[in-house]
């Protein structure tokens, strides 16, 4: 297998992998989707509440910010020495008291650490209106987006399989006058008997103008061992520790099924 790292942003990134299986890579996106332990806000104790917004308005709004999650330092509660009570090693706790005219947004969140700083701080929460106030504490712990969707991590993972383009030479000069039709950028080159666009990912564009067409002498195959894989996260992981952390959880599935299949 081959991966080559085509983008990375700190929350999106793009690889291009070669002779991987489609369920092998399959596996990895749903575990990105459910299965990777996430920090979110689960428990809400409002003091008060002068705002337009109903408490459970502005709870939902709170458990649905990305905080900086750290899966090696924080234990499940579930699974905690603590017995499930809530402690420094399964519970990060943060406070908001905000009042006057502005808006209160999510990094108005006071962590009881500093480490836990929320970074994705630009979030509206509520509008206070001349002396409204909102005073709150809460309480976040690990959980799964198997769960609930606040604990996603990963949005929008997919995949592109790399085409091949190819076409009769004979009718090169056709192929040309066809590509000049196209939204420009879309073609990278045209060569002695193949096709290749700059971004795989404009290939149903590509495609519709074939049909549209109704041309017969250029077909597009897809390879199914090639592919283009990109994923984006909330901005409580990075995009490398997203993937990283999935392969890792991927691994100790198999290691798991390793050991049932022994056992039998």
């Amino acid at each position: 297998m081959k991966v080559s790292l085509d983008e990375l942003k700190k929350k999106k990134a793009v690889l291009s992998i070669e002779d991987i299986d489609l369920y092998l890579l399959n596996s990895i996106r749903r575990i990105m989707l459910s299965e990777l332990p996430k920090l979110a806000i689960e428990d809400v104790v409002i003091y008060d509440n002068t705002t337009t917004l109903f408490d459970e308005i502005i709870s939902h709004r709170l458990g649905l910010v990305p905080l900086p999650t750290d899966p090696e330092l924080l234990n499940f509660r579930d699974e905690c020495s603590c017995g499930g009570k809530g402690c420094p090693n399964c519970t990060v706790r943060y406070t908001l008291s905000k009042e006057g005219e502005g808006t209160v947004y999510s990094g108005d969140l006071q962590p009881s650490e500093a480490s836990w700083r929320i970074s994705e701080d630009l979030i509206p929460l509520v509008e206070l209106f001349n002396d409204q106030r909102l005073i709150l504490e809460v309480e976040a712990v690990l959980g799964q987006a198997k769960d609930h969707a606040k604990w996603q991590v990963v949005t929008a993972p997919g995949y592109w399989l790399y085409p091949s383009i190819q076409f009769d030479p004979k009718k090169k000069k056709d192929v040309e006058d066809f590509v000049e039709e196209l939204p420009e950028g879309m073609v990278k080159s045209v060569n002695k008997d193949s096709i290749e666009l700059t971004d795989i990912s404009k290939l149903p564009i590509f495609e519709s103008y074939i049909d549209l067409e109704n041309i017969d002498y250029i077909t597009v195959d897809k390879n199914q061992r090639h592919i283009r894989f990109h994923f984006e996260t909330d901005g409580s992981y990075t995009a490398d520790k997203a993937l990283m952390k999935s392969i890792e959880i991927f691994e100790e599935k198999l290691q798991d099924f390793t050991e049932l299949i022994d056992d039998i």
